[in-house]
């Protein structure tokens, strides 16, 4: 695995140091990994839901009422 040299803030150091303390974490480097792969994920989402927002969009507008969209999403999430 790669080795890397990082510093931090007195407070973002103390909050890492709590969280080794409370003993969440072992070490600030399993903490860091688990902290980047939450953000991976949460990029993740955000660009499926981007991605969804994007084909919406180009898909057009519709005429339907409000109901008309909650029924048919339901029945679409339904089979």
């Amino acid at each position: 695995m790669p080795r890397q040299s990082i510093s931090f803030t007195e407070p973002n150091d103390k909050w890492l140091k709590s969280q080794i303390d409370s003993k969440e974490y072992t070490s600030k480097s399993e903490l860091i990994n688990d902290l980047i792969r939450q953000a991976r994920q949460q990029q993740r989402q955000v660009d499926w839901i981007r991605l969804k927002l994007e084909k919406a969009e180009k898909s057009g507008f519709t005429n339907d009422s409000e109901s008309e969209i909650l029924k048919d999403s339901k029945s679409r999430l339904n089979g």
